[in-house]
């Protein structure tokens, strides 16, 4: 009888030996980079609200969830695109063109603002399929594709409006997109409602469906994920249907929002939606990600920008301190995982072979 079935009751399940249960429970649960960067959220909430002048005003917060909103919703896509070790760099330009959308068939086409936004975020789904499409059955990279639809989507938005722009909407749809959730002089404008309801769906797909389990088998090693029953081409096919979908969801609140439907509109916004899932936890090798730290990531750099403004500092120092944490952010995985190895090395070193300890626990035996 082996060691191993002496030592484990028959009918026993074997001990888990993945290097991932390695360390106790609460370790891994707490010392991730997630909860990392939900610290320093904290660290600097607390500190913004004890230095920085009228950072704990209602309108702090409320203003910077109507900033943020867009990109916490096109974020939830773009990181589960992201682990799979793709990209969609298109979504910026399908906000802007759901914009032209909503203001085109509204003014021109007399359609209401619901239809007109149905039809958009249509159309939104329709763009991501395209890109789905072109990555997932034709094979082609998603940098080089995302970045031919990223310059596509935009002239055709800037096509159909030229240099105009659509601004007469209904004033009770562009207040709703300003409207707060328990009444004036709360923080909690209404668009987090759907955003609540998008992130408990994401949380649920991601970490607890065997679609969300599929997504990470990809990031790791497509081919491998293939031959274990993934359907590859088509987990990544509707992941970018629902990139499109959602980008130009958060379109139509960008139009309502500032009461302007314009070619341009959200132009550069991919960038800071990418900067903020990496910022989360994303390897952009695919593979490695969860949602709480995307949003822990989100709400940093809006809080870091939010009270930069308010202390008088230009867009340019802003840019550069999220920049500064993006880079320390994505090194620090690579420092800390070198020092893991010399640590387990420098463990290794020191420790005797079995012969050796055995003798050296009893001397008496030869």
């Amino acid at each position: 009888m082996s060691t191993a079935t002496a030592s484990r009751p028959e009918g026993a399940a074997p001990a888990r030996s993945y290097p991932s249960y390695a360390a106790p429970l609460w370790r891994r649960a707490l010392l991730t980079r997630e909860f990392a960067i939900i610290a320093l959220l904290g660290i600097v909430y607390l500190y913004s609200l004890g230095n920085v002048p009228n950072f704990d005003g209602p309108l702090t917060l409320y203003y910077l969830f109507l900033d943020i909103a867009p990109i916490l919703l096109i974020a939830l896509p773009m990181a589960m695109i992201m682990i799979t070790a793709e990209i969609d760099l298109s979504v910026a330009s399908v906000v802007g063109l759901s914009s032209v959308l909503v203001g085109v068939l509204h003014q021109d086409a007399g359609l209401s603002i619901p239809l007109a936004a149905l039809a958009a975020m249509a159309v939104g789904a329709v763009c991501g399929a395209a890109n789905g499409f072109l990555v997932s059955y034709v094979g082609l990279p998603s940098l080089a594709v995302t970045i031919g639809t990223m310059a596509l989507y935009r002239g055709v938005a800037v096509g159909l409006l030229g240099t105009k722009a659509v601004t007469d909407f209904p004033e009770r749809w562009t207040d709703l997109a300003k409207e707060r959730i328990f009444g004036p002089g709360t923080s909690y404008p209404t668009i987090l409602i759907p955003f609540v309801v998008l992130l408990v769906l994401a949380v649920w797909l991601l970490h607890f469906s065997n679609f969300g389990r599929g997504i990470y088998e990809i990031g790791h090693n497509a081919e491998a994920a293939h031959f274990t029953g993934v359907d590859v081409e088509l987990t990544k096919f509707w992941l970018f249907v629902i990139s499109g979908a959602v980008s130009a969801f958060a379109g139509v609140y960008y139009t309502l929002r500032y009461g302007s439907a314009r070619g341009d509109n959200a132009t550069g916004l991919e960038l800071q939606v990418i900067a903020a899932v990496v910022l989360g936890g994303v390897s952009v090798f695919g593979g490695r990600g969860a949602l709480h730290g995307v949003v822990a990531g989100v709400v940093l750099i809006g809080i870091i920008s939010s009270a930069m403004r308010l202390e008088g500092q230009t867009v340019n120092l802003i840019n550069i301190v999220i920049g500064v944490l993006l880079v320390l952010s994505v090194l620090s995985t690579s420092l800390l995982a070198l020092a893991s190895g010399l640590l387990r090395a420098r463990t290794r070193g020191k420790r005797p072979s079995s012969r050796r300890a055995v003798a050296a626990a009893n001397p008496n035996e030869r």
